[in-house]
């Protein structure tokens, strides 16, 4: 059973401790988890590259995180290199909820821009973060006519959630699952051809598993999202992995990749 971790930050157990990444690499290893490893700055790229080149289950993307705006605002130009080096674009987006400061929304939306506007010129698949601004995340994907989406971990509003799904946006659906009944009517409300599994690891699920998160945190994902929309837990697996092969399987950016070829089944 293939297991898919479409929103993970492999960089950051490069920084947890002796030991923490290469844990991880074989836990992935072993259980066959495809993670898209999502950067939050130019140094987290750098480190998910490294990553990549030890692990063809790791695709390693590059985006500048909401909580990093402010520091690439004022020299974008700077960021080009690693947008066109990167096969998909995340994670971006805005955040009003824990960046309460509204004076740096302005510096958020600047970087949020820059990235929308190269994913439409270079037709990336873009990686979103939404929290507390998800009617403005909304507003700019119609701005700037993206298609593909992924909306990491959405916890807003639902008719924004209805209107994103019904712009065709795939959502992932993380640990938060196991203690929240509106992320469980989220869950099981996203239309089946658009559910993807994430952990948000390492860090994400803390707050829920009490201690830093290691990839086959996945499987219990997946298992928790089955019961919730009453299925197996290898029938969510095989629906989730469709879906990404469906919205990246035949990608230009991912068909020369070990990630791509693992997707598509594929001896390299």
């Amino acid at each position: 059973m293939m297991l898919i971790d479409a929103h993970a930050h492999m960089d950051r157990y490069a920084l947890a401790g002796e030991g923490a990444l290469e844990s991880a690499l074989d836990e992935i290893a072993h259980h066959g988890i495809l993670t898209i490893s999502n950067s939050m700055d130019l140094p987290s790229y750098e480190r998910n590259l490294a990553i990549a080149e030890r692990c063809d289950f790791v695709l390693p993307t590059f985006g500048v995180h909401p909580w990093n705006a402010s520091q690439y605002a004022g020299r974008l130009d700077d960021l080009r290199s690693a947008v066109e080096r990167s096969p998909m674009i995340g994670e971006i987006g805005l955040d009003h909820h824990f960046v309460e400061d509204a004076s740096q929304y302005p510096a958020q939306e600047k970087v949020f821009e820059f990235f929308l506007d190269a994913a439409s010129d270079q037709e990336k698949i873009v990686i979103l973060h939404t929290k507390g601004a998800e009617r403005e995340v909304l507003e700019l994907l119609e701005r700037y006519e993206i298609r593909r989406a992924i909306v990491h971990w959405y916890s807003g509003p639902l008719d924004v959630f209805r209107e994103l799904a019904a712009r065709g946006a795939y959502f992932t659906v993380g640990v938060e699952l196991l203690c929240s009944a509106h992320i469980r009517a989220i869950a099981c409300e996203i239309p089946s051809a658009h559910l993807l599994t994430e952990t948000d690891n390492p860090g994400g699920p803390k707050g829920y598993i009490g201690e830093l998160g290691t990839p086959a945190l996945i499987g219990q994902v997946v298992q928790a999202l089955a019961d919730a929309r009453g299925t197996t837990a290898g029938a969510l697996a095989g629906t989730v992995r469709a879906n990404l092969l469906a919205l990246a399987g035949d990608d230009p950016w991912l068909v020369d990749t070990g990630f791509g070829a693992r997707l598509r089944g594929e001896r390299r």
